[in-house]
């Protein structure tokens, strides 16, 4: 995990005063282009983001979730829940329950808790959400705003101000709202919404920013949820802080929906389809090739399941204690290290992978129990020097090494067409059964061992 760093505050500028001057800039009136009401804005500078800046997404407690091929996330992602409720991502540490059908590159670190995630990116996480609270507040807290036409943005062009939703809602329906900064890159816009932000209806709508108007300096602050195109499409921009669920298109659209800025929800998940977003509110370049997974150690005293699915990546998993379940269904490699005293360990292998427990260097050597199910083609090593019983059952085709210098019971089972090979040099009693054609060798230096196989050796 990166250092951890000061996070770089945005500039996010409160807009203080109102007033009705007729030497600043129009704002669009009900119904039409322009309006003789205008606002006098005042950047102080004074209210921030904090640890949010540099998050694109944040899905409170409950996490994130993508649909599709085409998610990109360009900044950090973070939830305060578990790591497992951060599903179809990856990032250049590790990947969060993709699919074949699920994958979205994250380029930026994810915080969470375990068991992915540490202690520290947890505090981080929890700091985040904090300060993307007190920055919902302060927004909220802004007086004078108001609604330029009845809740209905699309259509509109808007001068920088704050605009509050006289209903609690604001829509962008119908046509798409303009932001126009009147050649000031520092003009702010505030949408403050007591209930939801809808945009989007039968088509896709968008925020235009024209004339020095920046992503940056646009906040939306979202009572309950944020409905983002629904039918897939179009570009949104600014920073949404929403108290409840932020929704990015619909499941089966391809056409990517667009967010230059950042999605935060306070107390509910995010879930995208197909959606890119730039936490630095630049448009991102397509196609981009996922970075590939790199081993990370996952640490866990309660019960997880870990996957690579398609990646090719690497799953390192190391038991402190509790029970692990680790299944691998892609063509990656997954190392176990159940190490831990009492600890169960549970791992399946049904794609083309390599999967080892316990090394030369670290070896298996816990009192725990170890059951390793094999179905694929892969190839399976276990060096084992624990007390604990090892169960092995391999019904791919795949080759299996099993090397057991420990004093615990070993059962092998082969039923498939792989090459197994059995040394069991330890006290424990080793059993190993082999029901194929394919010659296999099983050697018992000590202890008692049995072959029940037509074409095995006992030595």
């Amino acid at each position: 995990m990166k250092n951890f760093r000061t996070k770089i505050f945005s500039g996010i500028a409160m807009i203080v005063v109102m007033s009705f001057m007729t030497s600043c800039a129009e704002v669009a009136g009900p119904g039409t282009g322009t309006d003789t009401t205008t606002l006098q804005v005042v950047n102080t500078d004074t209210l921030s983001l904090g640890m949010a800046s540099t998050f694109a997404v944040f899905g409170g407690a409950a996490g994130i979730t993508n649909q599709g091929l085409g998610t990109v996330i360009v900044g950090d992602m973070g939830t305060t829940g578990i790591s497992g409720m951060i599903t179809g991502f990856h990032s250049s540490a590790f990947s969060y329950t993709e699919t074949p059908l699920n994958i979205g590159a994250v380029t930026g670190t994810i915080y969470t808790d375990a068991p992915q995630g540490t202690v520290a990116s947890k505090a981080i996480a929890d700091t985040t959400i904090a300060d993307m609270q007190t920055a919902f507040d302060n927004i909220a807290a802004i007086t004078g705003g108001v609604d330029p036409n009845s809740g209905q943005l699309g259509g509109q062009t808007l001068a920088p101000g704050v605009y509050k939703a006289a209903g609690g809602a604001f829509l962008i329906t119908g046509g798409d709202l303009t932001l126009d900064g009147g050649g000031d890159t520092n003009a702010v816009w505030v949408f403050q919404m007591a209930s939801s932000l809808t945009v989007g209806d039968t088509a896709p709508r968008s925020v235009i920013l024209v004339n020095g108007a920046q992503s940056r300096n646009v906040y939306w602050q979202v009572g309950s949820s944020a409905t983002i195109n629904g039918v897939g499409g179009g570009t949104m921009e600014g920073t949404i802080i929403s108290s409840a669920a932020i929704t990015f298109s619909t499941a089966g659209n391809t056409t990517l929906t667009r967010l230059n800025g950042r999605a935060l929800a306070l107390n509910a998940s995010i879930t995208m389809v197909n959606t890119v977003i730039n936490v630095y509110g630049a448009a991102v370049p397509l196609p981009i090739t996922p970075d590939p997974v790199t081993p990370h150690l996952v640490e866990t005293g309660t019960g997880v399941t870990v996957s690579v699915i398609t990646l090719g990546g690497y799953i390192n998993v190391a038991n402190d204690g509790g029970a692990v379940a680790a299944t691998m269904t892609g063509a990656g490699t997954m190392n176990i290290n159940n190490s831990a005293t009492a600890g169960v360990c549970t791992a399946t292998q049904t794609g083309n992978g390599t999967m080892t427990i316990g090394t030369v260097a670290v070896p298996r050597s816990n009192t725990g129990v170890l059951t390793v199910t094999v179905t694929g083609d892969g190839q399976t090593d276990v060096i084992d020097t624990g007390t604990g019983a090892l169960t092995i059952t391999n019904t791919g085709n795949g080759p299996t090494t099993i090397d057991n210098s420990s004093t615990g019971a070993v059962t092998v089972t082969n039923t498939g067409s792989g090459t197994v090979s059995v040394t069991a040099s330890g006290a424990g009693t080793t059993v190993f059964t082999h029901t194929t054609s394919t010659d296999v060798i099983a050697t018992c230096v000590a202890g008692v061992c049995t072959c029940a196989a037509p074409n095995a050796s006992c030595l």
